[in-house]
C-alpha cells in the first residue's frame, strides 16, 4: 500500500473527486431505500400483522388474486375451518372509506379492518388488539388517531354510523391509509355501505393443513403473508419502481468507480512497470490497487450514509421514512461491493503492464 497512500496524499483532487461521487451515489441510494421502506411500511404494515401461517384470498376466473377484489363466502370459510391440520382461522374483512370526528367536516381516508377481539393466543398481535368488543365501538391506530385528531372516549363518524373510541394502538397501515378496527358485525354494516357484499376479504389460517388441495377445493388461494403481498396492486407498481431506481443506481455506482480507475491506472502504467522490473508481483500491485480503492470507497459511503441519516431524520417528520441497518448498511455494503468490482476491471493495466517499458525497449 506504500504507492496507493502516497497517491491519496498528492493526488488529493482526483480522489476527493471519487469520493465525493461516490458520497452523492450513497446518499441517492439511501435516501431511495429508506423512502421504499417508509412507502413500503404504510402500505403493507397491517397486513404483515394478520396472525396466521397462511393468507387466504379468493381465486379470480381471471387474473391474480387481489385483496381489493377478494370475497369469501359462508362456505369456503366452514370448509377452511374443518380442513385437515387447520388450529384456527380468523376471517378479516377489508375496505377503504373516510372517517371524520363527530361534529366536524373534514373526512380522512381510513382502511377498515373487520376482525374477532383478540383471545388469549393472540392478545399481544397488534392488529387484532385494536379490535373493540362492542359494534358501537372501534380501535384507531395511531396513525388514524393523529390523522383524526381524535383521543379514546371521542366519537368518530364512518359511513354516517357514530363509534365510541375504545383504544389507541400501534402506526398500523394500509394502501397508505391508517388502519380503525371494528367489529365483525360493524364492519359488515360499514362494508354494504359503501357498495360491498359484508363479507370477509381474506383468511389468517394456522396449522399443517394441505395449503393447495385446500386452496383448490374453495377455489381460493393461501399464501404465506410475505407472499400474498404481491395481491396489493399499489405494493406491486411502487415498490417495483422505486426497486428499479435503486438497482440502477447501483449499476451507476460500479460503472462511475470502474471508470475512474480505469482512467487512473491508464496513467499510471509506467510507474507500475517500474515497479514491476524491480521486482513487485503482480499480486502485490493488485492489493495496492484494490486497497486504493476501498479507501476511497469506504470515505465516501461513510459520508454518503452519515449523510442519509442526517437529511433522514428531517425528511421523516415530513415523509414515510425508515432508517434501518436495511436502509442505511445494506445499501453501504452493496455499494462497496459494486464498487470493488468495478475497480477490478480496471486492473488489466496493472495485469499486463511489462517491466521492459520501464526500462525503455520500446522507445
Amino acid at each position: 500500500m506504500f504507492v496507493a497512500w502516497r497517491e491519496l496524499r498528492f493526488a488529493r483532487g482526483r480522489f476527493v473527486l471519487i469520493g465525493a461521487v461516490v458520497a452523492l451515489i450513497t446518499l441517492l441510494v439511501g435516501f431511495l431505500s429508506g423512502l421504499t421502506g417508509g412507502l413500503a411500511a404504510q402500505n403493507i404494515s397491517a397486513v404483515l400483522q394478520l396472525p396466521g401461517d397462511r393468507i387466504v384470498l379468493q381465486e379470480p376466473t381471471s387474473g391474480s388474486a387481489s385483496f381489493a377484489t377478494s370475497t369469501l363466502d359462508p362456505d369456503t370459510i366452514d370448509t377452511w375451518e374443518q380442513a385437515a391440520g387447520v388450529e384456527s382461522v380468523v376471517p378479516v374483512g377489508i375496505t377503504q372509506s373516510r372517517a371524520s370526528v363527530t361534529g366536524t367536516d373534514e373526512p380522512t381516508g381510513v382502511a377498515l379492518f373487520g376482525m374477532p377481539t383478540a383471545d388469549a393466543d393472540n392478545d399481544t398481535d397488534a392488529l387484532l388488539s385494536l379490535s373493540p368488543t362492542s359494534d358501537d365501538e372501534v380501535g384507531l391506530s395511531s396513525g388514524a388517531a393523529s390523522d383524526l385528531g381524535a383521543d379514546v372516549g371521542d366519537t368518530i363518524t364512518i359511513t354516517g354510523n357514530d363509534y365510541t373510541v375504545a383504544s389507541i394502538g400501534d402506526d398500523l397501515w394500509y394502501s397508505h391509509t391508517p388502519v380503525i378496527a371494528l367489529t365483525p358485525d360493524a364492519w359488515a354494516q360499514a362494508n354494504a355501505a359503501v357498495g360491498g357484499t359484508g363479507e370477509p376479504t381474506v383468511l389468517a389460517v394456522s396449522g399443517t393443513a394441505d395449503w393447495s388441495a385446500v386452496a383448490a377445493q374453495t377455489d381460493t388461494v393461501a399464501d404465506t403473508t410475505l407472499t400474498s403481498l404481491t395481491a396489493l396492486e399499489t405494493f406491486r407498481s411502487e415498490i417495483g419502481s422505486l426497486a428499479l431506481m435503486i438497482a440502477m443506481l447501483f449499476g451507476v455506482s460500479a460503472l462511475v468507480v470502474g471508470a475512474f480507475f480505469t482512467v487512473w491506472t491508464m496513467q499510471r502504467a509506467g510507474d507500475i512497470a517500474v515497479l514491476k522490473a524491480l521486482g513487485a508481483t503482480t499480486g502485490s500491485l493488485v492489493r495496492d490497487a484494490l486497497g486504493q480503492a476501498l479507501v476511497v470507497l469506504i470515505a465516501g459511503i461513510g459520508v454518503g450514509i452519515a449523510a442519509v441519516v442526517g437529511f433522514g431524520t428531517l425528511a421523516g417528520q415530513a415523509l414515510p421514512f425508515v432508517i434501518s441497518p436495511l436502509t442505511t448498511l445494506a445499501p453501504a455494503v452493496v455499494m462497496a461491493l459494486l464498487g470493488l468490482a468495478g475497480a477490478a476491471f480496471a486492473l488489466r493495466t496493472v495485469t499486463t503492464a511489462d517491466p521492459l517499458t520501464a526500462l525503455g525497449s520500446n522507445r
